[in-house]
């Protein structure tokens, strides 16, 4: 008998008790996906539109990338094979954190195997006992996992609410203080007022954090929210950022490749290198994949990808303007404060259909599914509760075709109850 054989009474039974199912309705299942081909996935043997990923410009299965990651295992073969402070940290790892560095327009960049460790290493390295955290609270688990194991005092604001932040920052006599935020909000699509958040930050003497991984790729001409018009001026000075801003962008999503940049002022950067726990203590992402990250720095810069954003954003644009038109809620949230006159920003590649209870939401999936659509429901604590929804994300590798069809039949469910 193997381990995961064994019968569920041997277990302790405060551990039995601990272990009961949450209700169906709210119940996280596995789906096995067999084959992955664009905008199209295969399940059980059935191929359905795919619009549950994140490969905003359909660079996942590029020619170039696949190209850089199949050179880099005939040179430094599959494994990372040791921490970046041991034998781990090769060439083509420092190659595509000084070409980020400098396309981005940071002093330096660190290299990482997911976007999760970056955001743990930055924040507990940098932000202990005795500083204030403050998020938002539609931020990425992520970024509160990293506020709380930090020690930080933890403060978090409803979301875009930052006449509450600067009250907050104001009467705060806390010698360090950090503001926290994504950029593109995963679950919404909508995008923070980064400006805003910058110049409270210079009035209070704190720290920005922000966590881009949804508008990086997308969003600026591939280099990401800070990039955007409405933006740039007020984080970029002489092509340098401000070094009281940190980012972190992930290359799983539009970049099509694997791991993620921390970037920001060298000696910050430095101290991560130091103290951070998620970089010190774990394997290098593997070498092919940061030869394969370096080539996606350099494909989302070409004009390919210039026409695939404009491709994927008129898309995202059809969409929201189509479900408005049919009377069906796509977010942003309702309740969230005005936060004064928003910049002319794009719109972006995530569009929520809120549906509310858990149960509605898995049958709008369900039905979906029947058509041939895949759209998992995303359900409470990923979203706040009564807000469960349908998470719309669309590919440059989606089709005139693929976008009809999704609109069609969300119109017909919502028509038919």
């Amino acid at each position: 008998m193997q381990v995961t054989d064994l019968p569920r009474s041997s277990l302790p039974g405060w551990l039995q008790a601990a272990l009961a199912p949450p209700p169906e309705a709210s119940r996280r299942c596995r789906t096995t996906v067999d084959a992955l081909a664009g905008a199209r996935v295969t399940v059980a043997g059935e191929t359905l539109v795919n619009f549950a990923g994140n490969d905003y410009l359909g660079l996942a299965g590029d020619a170039a990338l696949c190209a850089a990651a199949t050179a880099g295992i005939a040179r430094w073969g599959v494994g990372g094979t040791a921490s970046h402070l041991l034998s781990g940290h090769t060439r083509a790892h420092q190659t595509a954190e000084e070409h980020a560095a400098a396309w981005l327009g940071f002093a330096r960049a660190l290299l990482f195997s997911s976007g999760y460790l970056a955001n743990l290493a930055v924040v507990t390295a940098l932000a202990g006992r005795g500083a204030t955290l403050y998020a938002d609270r539609l931020n990425h688990a992520c970024l509160n996992d990293a506020a709380r194991l930090s020690g930080a005092r933890l403060r978090r604001y409803r979301h875009a609410d930052l006449e509450t932040l600067a009250a907050w920052l104001a009467a705060d006599p806390a010698p360090q203080k950090w503001v926290l935020t994504d950029a593109v909000f995963s679950m919404d699509g909508d995008i923070a007022r980064i400006d805003r958040l910058l110049d409270l930050c210079r009035r209070f003497d704190a720290m920005l954090l922000i966590d881009d991984a949804h508008g990086f790729g997308v969003l600026g001409g591939g280099r990401g929210t800070l990039h955007e018009p409405a933006f740039a001026p007020a984080v970029f000075r002489h092509g340098m950022a401000d070094p009281r801003v940190v980012l972190m962008v992930t290359l799983g999503k539009a970049a099509g490749a694997a791991g993620a940049l921390l970037l920001g002022a060298a000696p910050l950067i430095e101290a991560v290198v130091q103290r951070g726990r998620s970089y010190i203590y774990t394997t290098a992402l593997p070498p092919s994949l940061a030869e394969a990250a370096t080539a996606s720095l350099q494909r989302l810069a070409d004009a390919d990808c210039d026409f695939r954003r404009a491709q994927l954003l008129a898309m995202a644009a059809e969409l929201r303007q189509s479900l408005v038109r049919a009377g069906i809620p796509c977010g942003p949230l309702a309740d969230a404060p005005d936060p004064g006159v928003a910049p002319a920003l794009p719109p972006t590649p995530i569009v929520p259909v809120l549906l509310g209870s858990d149960a509605r939401a898995l049958a709008a999936a369900a039905a979906l599914r029947r058509c041939g659509v895949w759209v998992p429901a995303i359900r409470p604590p990923t979203v706040p509760a009564g807000t469960a929804r349908l998470r719309v994300s669309l590919s440059a590798g989606h089709g005139e075709g693929d976008l009809a069809k999704l609109i069609n039949v969300l119109k017909e469910l919502f028509c038919n109850g």
